[in-house]
């Protein structure tokens, strides 16, 4: 027999007073919704999505105008640049803008397949990767145990940055990403795999493989993605020269004037106590000169530090449900960019994109951590391209917004890990007042009569509201 507390959800009232009761097991309770509920979000979901991105177009395509510079130049400066030199069989050796993994030169490529401009294919593929993420997130939400607020803040939050989104090529990795999150607890195989193709593109997400439970799960998610990362790698190296030279250009560079690393220095700067320079230094816009080789060290020692921190969670976690994966994704990309020598705005949509994979989840322990990263995007948006200029002197005003946004995430990773944290530890052992039924044997995968990888998601899912309730008892 098993003892619990008389607090326990299903105890009979008459046991209130007495030493001890049998407990009065109780059925999880089944939330459903009615038809024209689910078709009215949907409504909206889909009116929003519409509506934000028609007005994303009017302003990526110059019908309707932000002050700033030209964001559009990345592509068709930049971008197609590195087309032309593709083309020929090597990577941009002579280019120290180019600092990308091998598997980002797919992506360059990608627009010259079709028939319009480079900048226009460019914007098109964008806004495909950008309907597929919607569209992934909206499925998930619909099943049993989901929700579909993940795919509302992919709604809200892609537009908050602004028309540098369909500019860059990180909506197209976002979109990967969360495919391969959301593939994960029932594919693991094919999860690892599209994380591993956005890992060889932009190393990030691979970050997303730290949360996986211990097992045939872990081992099957974690060779796919080791071996779609080695095998696209080693392709393109034997095909095209210079495939890893991108890790050479990586030693010499400063610290970019929006990370969080470079709020001393522009306070000092401010101060009039700083005495660097602030220029294009590897295709970004860094301060190089006092105190930026100290800060570097700073910042490479809080990536080691959280890192270590992440690896000490996943040894130690006690329980599991079905955001946790999602959940220890959020906080392990929230360290990578804060502790960042970089922060460029569409770093943003990194965040976004998983913490709308977190929100898919009822029980995820990241919704304060979703809405601070929804409260920064327009921050960003105001930081770059709007204010970008005086950022870049650091006039106050300015610094302020940048000062904020970064605060913000900040908050957000600290939150993100000690919510993470917590969601994971063993229940306390409390003083034993109720008898419980002895727990029955878990029903072998091989019982249920849908695939094994639905049964596994099904049963974490309807174990979040009693994480310590045995096996057979959340059925």
């Amino acid at each position: 027999m098993e003892l619990a507390p008389a607090t326990e959800s299903g105890t009979s009232s008459g046991a209130e007073g007495s030493g001890t009761a049998l407990a009065v097991r109780r059925e999880p309770v089944q939330r459903t919704t009615h038809p024209s509920g689910r078709s009215g979000a949907l409504l909206a979901l889909g009116a929003s999505w519409v509506a934000t991105r028609t007005l994303l177009l009017l302003l990526v395509t110059g019908v309707l105008r932000l002050p700033g510079g030209d964001i559009t130049a990345d592509v068709w400066l930049i971008y197609h640049g590195w087309y032309g030199v593709l083309q020929t069989g090597t990577f941009p050796l002579d280019d120290v803008t180019w600092q990308y993994p091998p598997g980002a030169a797919l992506v360059i490529l990608l627009p010259g397949v079709l028939p319009w401009s480079y900048l226009v294919s460019f914007w098109v593929i964008c806004g495909i990767a950008d309907a597929l993420a919607m569209t992934l997130l909206v499925r998930t939400g619909l099943r049993k145990g989901r929700a579909l607020t993940g795919a509302w803040v992919w709604v809200a939050g892609v537009p908050l940055l602004g028309p540098m989104i369909y500019n860059r090529y990180d909506v197209i990795v976002t979109a990967i990403a969360v495919a391969g999150l959301l593939a994960l607890i029932r594919r693991p195989a094919i999860g690892g795999l599209l994380l591993g193709l956005g890992g060889i593109v932009k190393i990030w997400p691979l970050l997303g493989l730290i949360g996986t439970p211990s097992g045939r799960r872990t081992r099957r998610s974690w060779t796919a993605a080791a071996a779609a990362t080695a095998s696209i790698g080693f392709l393109l190296a034997a095909g095209m020269n210079g495939a890893f030279e991108f890790l050479t250009f990586q030693k010499d560079r400063g610290i970019e004037v929006e990370s969080v690393g470079a709020l001393p220095i522009h306070f000092a700067r401010i101060a009039g106590s700083w005495d660097g320079k602030v220029m294009m230094n590897y295709g970004s816009v860094e301060m190089l000169g006092p105190w930026v080789p100290v800060v570097s060290k700073v910042m490479l020692a809080g990536t080691v530090l959280g890192f270590g921190w992440l690896l000490l969670w996943r040894f130690t976690a006690r329980r599991r449900n079905a955001a946790t994966m999602y959940d220890a994704a959020l906080a392990a990309l929230l360290i990578f960019t804060v502790t960042s020598r970089v922060i460029s705005p569409q770093y943003l949509v990194w965040l976004v994109g998983v913490a709308a994979v977190c929100l898919t989840v009822r029980g995820t322990s990241q919704r304060p951590v979703a809405l601070l990263i929804l409260a920064a995007t327009p921050l960003t948006l105001v930081e770059f391209p709007l204010v970008f200029g005086d950022v870049v002197a650091s006039r106050p005003g300015a610094i302020a917004v940048l000062t904020a946004r970064n605060l913000l995430l900040l908050v957000a990773t600290v939150l993100s890990c000690v919510r993470l944290w917590r969601s994971t530890r063993r229940a306390e052992t409390l003083p034993a007042t109720v008898v419980l039924a002895p727990r029955a044997e878990p029903v072998p995968a091989a019982a249920f009569s849908v695939r094994p990888g639905i049964a596994y998601e099904q049963d974490l899912l309807d174990g979040i509201d009693r994480p310590t309730a045995a096996p057979s008892e959340r059925r």
